[in-house]
């Protein structure tokens, strides 16, 4: 039997304006300025960003796979991290659709990026409200995250078992998976967390060097000393 999922949809957001046009390199008194400071606001008035996520059990591990709630997983990164754990958190957050829905006719293209980077907004925020949920509703102490597509050693196709996990998600919170294995609305997580004393970010085993969303410097002796095959 599936353990209770916990659905988070009245959550208080706001966008940093500040903040966000300076990211933009968008000057606040200048006609962009007020043009993106419309968007935000229209945003603000629409926006019902949401998270999902339940626990899951290990059933059985192997040499590269992991076997959560009747579901394989395929990834030796994976596999290592989740040697000490016996329970995992199984996530998903959205900006949400109403935001799709409110920036779908924005055809200029910096009108575009300024919506996407609007959405990005409001999903860093929900995401982080799932994890002090997380950490208030069960204190697992110290936490890392992997996400499908992340690493190369766990590929975006295992977003299909993932979604398994998570069951009718598309109900509870919009989110849907298409057949390309891209998540709509785009700007959206889906991923395990779990407990680990040692820490990890996907960041430490990917070589991407231009990246905006890097958490931690690339370490490519760490897959030598902890994920490489005996």
């Amino acid at each position: 039997m599936a353990e209770q999922a916990y659905v988070l949809k009245e959550i208080p957001c706001s966008i940093d304006r500040l903040k966000l046009a300076k990211r933009l390199h968008v000057d606040l008194d200048s006609a962009d300025g007020r043009g993106l400071m419309r968007m935000v606001n229209d945003a603000e008035v629409e926006a019902c960003p949401k998270a999902y996520y339940r626990i899951a059990y290990i059933d059985a591990r192997g040499e590269g796979w992991v076997e959560i709630d009747g579901l394989r997983f395929n990834s030796r990164v994976l596999s290592v991290n989740l040697e000490q754990a016996n329970r995992v958190f199984v996530f998903a957050a959205t900006c949400g659709v109403e935001l799709d829905r409110l920036f779908r006719g924005v055809t200029d293209l910096l009108e575009s990026f300024w919506a996407d980077a609007i959405k990005e907004a409001f999903l860093r925020q929900v995401f982080s409200a799932m994890n002090r949920h997380i950490e208030e509703t069960f204190k697992p102490g110290k936490t890392s995250v992997m996400s499908p597509g992340s690493l190369e050693d766990w590929p975006i196709t295992q977003q299909v078992p993932l979604f398994g996990l998570l069951g009718d998600v598309e109900a509870e919170i919009g989110l849907e998976l298409l057949d390309s294995l891209l998540m709509r609305p785009t700007k959206s997580i889906s991923g395990l967390r779990f407990t680990t004393e040692t820490g990890f970010e996907s960041c430490q085993l990917c070589p991407r060097e231009v990246c905006e969303g890097r958490r931690a410097p690339y370490q490519p002796e760490l897959m030598t000393h902890r994920y490489q095959r005996e």
